[in-house]
């Protein structure tokens, strides 16, 4: 049991060594000597778990998207409609960008060019803000004027285009910033005004 157990912990250090290295380099440039480094184990050891880098980016995608889903049922306990479900979770999975090298190494891998491989945390991402945007469509929360497909295509591209500049300029995105997204977005969205601000300050919605 003791066995398993530090292998369990062994493994779990090279996924968080390797997103971390993900996040900060890209995969081209990330390298299994540094990965290992970064974890304090061994080459061998690394290779016993994951017998190369596609295989381990592809572990660290798998555990973004678990983290995400996670987030998502986590929020859907106390969400108030799809629409409010929506904006918690979209503004707490990008402030977790800032926090977990996880799920930031998931948004980045998704968008790499050099990772010829499903974008799964953006694929994830879009099935599930689709299935959120279908529901609220089905409830009479959107507009009457607002499509289901027109919607999700905003919430997506506007997911990516604020992951991208927070990638780019370190600070940037702010639960303050991810307000104002919404208190813009969110009007033209809903059949009627919401009632409160979708935010919750350090917290995203809640």
């Amino acid at each position: 049991m003791v066995k398993q157990e530090r292998a369990a912990q062994t493994r779990q250090a090279l996924i968080r060594a390797a997103a971390e290295a993900f996040a900060d380099d890209g995969y081209a440039l990330a390298s299994l000597p540094a990965i290992s480094r970064r974890a304090g184990v061994s080459a061998g050891a690394l290779h016993f778990h994951f017998a190369s880098k596609d295989t381990l980016a592809g572990e660290v995608e798998r555990a973004a998207v678990a983290h995400a889903e996670e987030l998502a049922r986590h929020c859907r306990s106390t969400a108030r409609n799809s629409l409010h479900l929506l904006t918690t979770v979209m503004c707490r999975l990008l402030l977790a960008t800032a926090s977990d090298p996880v799920v930031r190494a998931g948004f980045r891998l998704s968008g790499d060019p050099s990772r010829k491989k499903d974008a799964q945390l953006r694929g994830w991402w879009h099935s599930w803000v689709r299935e959120q945007i279908a529901q609220a469509h089905r409830d009479g929360e959107l507009a009457q004027d607002v499509s289901p497909r027109a919607a999700t295509v905003a919430v997506v591209a506007a997911t990516v285009g604020l992951e991208e500049l927070a990638d780019c300029e370190g600070d940037w995105l702010t639960p303050e910033r991810l307000e104002e997204f919404w208190s813009f977005l969110l009007p033209r969205l809903a059949a009627s005004p919401p009632s409160a601000s979708p935010h919750t300050t350090g917290a995203g919605p809640g």
